[in-house]
């Protein structure tokens, strides 16, 4: 009997969820995606549902009282339960795994069951990522009551960057309180640039222990990362997701004392904290009213390329955000390529705007153009749907690729791969 796997990516306003079955024999091959289901919009109601079974078409709908992931994940699992062409998972009993990406792990190298222990360890580094942690702990905690028969997986986006080098991931600051308070760079998007490297090791026909590159994940959260012998050794992103590129509604980095000069209440809580989640003002700032929505009033960042330099740009403010993006890329492209010595075997774009945005990758390329990196217009223009891509021009010296990352099939894989680990006693 085929196993069934939900995984589940939940952020501060959507959760998606991946259907996979594999073989209770198999750890060889790629589990097998049978649905995906995501409701979004759950901080500007009303929320909506997307939904994908096999080879129908997709299904769009909006949804009234759906106003937390709890309630998402709840309709959602009732969604797949009653879809009678998902005949694989007839009842909530044939769910054997379930995983989630969990945006900060602190100390875990590795994925970890939840039991009670790892819940509150998780729930501890929520004052690490309080807008991240806080919702994957809500549908962690109705898993465990509406499936407890099933073993409850927490991936971490923070274990692939455990590789980080000390001299890299260490700040300059009293190492007791940094021991004590757990500060240090830990990095994110790990799920992400697992998927990306094993990805690219497959196309290159290359070990993952020989495969040197620099990865962009670039979202509406973005981040790059420089990958070497096949693991992390520098990360833009640091102690939180908001180091590093700017995004949607985060400023990324900036002088610290920008705060102190922006507001003179920075520290006190936010009207966003709550008995679950406290953040302060600085915070709340610096991740939702910023970033390209304090640009330019949308965070939609094909609005912002589509429009740049064009007659619907009347202030500059698109082509400002796109510019500053691209400069800010730069910033972490070329001191990447020197900790890999000019050894390179390629540039990696991937993410929603990675992966689409051809006027960002050209931008970017021809930044890094004196490094040898070029590109092929009709390529770059149409790269396919195929995983990896090569958009790079004849002769280029150095590969430009784009990938088309998925955090949850890398984490159903990894169920797969580490199934011993995780069988219940």
């Amino acid at each position: 009997m085929p196993e069934i796997i939900l995984s589940i990516n939940a952020g501060s306003s959507s959760v998606k969820i991946s259907v996979f079955k594999v073989s209770s024999e198999s750890i060889s091959h790629d589990p097998t995606q049978l649905a995906e289901a995501t409701i979004s919009g759950l901080t500007a109601p009303p929320a909506s549902l997307k939904y994908k079974c096999g080879n129908r078409k997709s299904e769009e709908k909006s949804l009234d009282n759906i106003k937390s992931q709890e309630d998402a994940f709840r309709y959602i699992l009732d969604y797949l339960v009653q879809d009678e062409k998902l005949s694989e998972m007839k009842q909530k009993e044939d769910i054997h795994f379930t995983c989630h990406r969990v945006v900060h792990g602190g100390g875990y190298d590795k994925s970890q069951v939840i039991d009670k222990e790892t819940y509150e360890k998780i729930e501890e580094l929520s004052d690490l990522a309080p807008l991240h942690n806080a919702p994957a702990l809500t549908i962690v905690k109705a898993v465990s009551s509406l499936l407890s028969h099933a073993t409850n997986i927490a991936y971490f986006d923070s274990s692939f960057h455990y590789t980080i080098p000390a001299h890299i991931h260490t700040y300059p600051i009293d190492p007791e309180v940094a021991k004590k308070n757990k500060l240090r760079k830990y990095g994110f998007h790990g799920i992400s640039y697992s998927f990306i490297t094993h990805a690219v090791s497959t196309h290159l026909s290359k070990p993952v222990s020989e495969l040197n590159m620099i990865a962009l994940h670039l979202g509406s959260g973005a981040s790059a990362c420089c990958i070497k012998n096949g693991k992390s050794f520098d990360t833009s992103m640091g102690l939180t997701p908001l180091a590093g590129l700017p995004g949607a509604t985060r400023s990324g980095s900036i002088d610290p004392s920008l705060m102190f000069h922006f507001t003179h209440s920075a520290g006190k809580p936010s009207r966003s904290s709550s008995e679950h989640m406290h953040i302060t003002q600085a915070e709340e700032i610096l991740n939702k009213n910023s970033g390209w929505k304090a640009l330019t009033g949308t965070t939609d960042f094909g609005v912002i390329s589509n429009n740049a330099g064009t007659d619907e740009d009347k202030d500059g403010t698109y082509q400002l955000a796109l510019d500053l993006f691209v400069d800010r890329i730069l910033n972490y492209i070329g001191p990447y390529f020197v900790k890999l010595n000019g050894k390179v075997d390629a540039l990696v774009f991937a993410g929603g705007i990675g992966e689409r945005g051809a006027k960002l990758r050209t931008a970017v390329v021809e930044g890094v153009r004196c490094l040898g990196f070029e590109l092929d217009e009709s390529s770059n223009d149409k790269p396919g749907d195929d995983v990896v891509v090569d958009i790079s021009k004849s002769g280029a010296r150095f590969k430009t690729l784009v990938c088309q990352t998925d955090e949850q099939l890398e984490m159903a894989r990894a169920v797969v791969e580490e199934r011993h680990r995780f069988e219940k006693k």
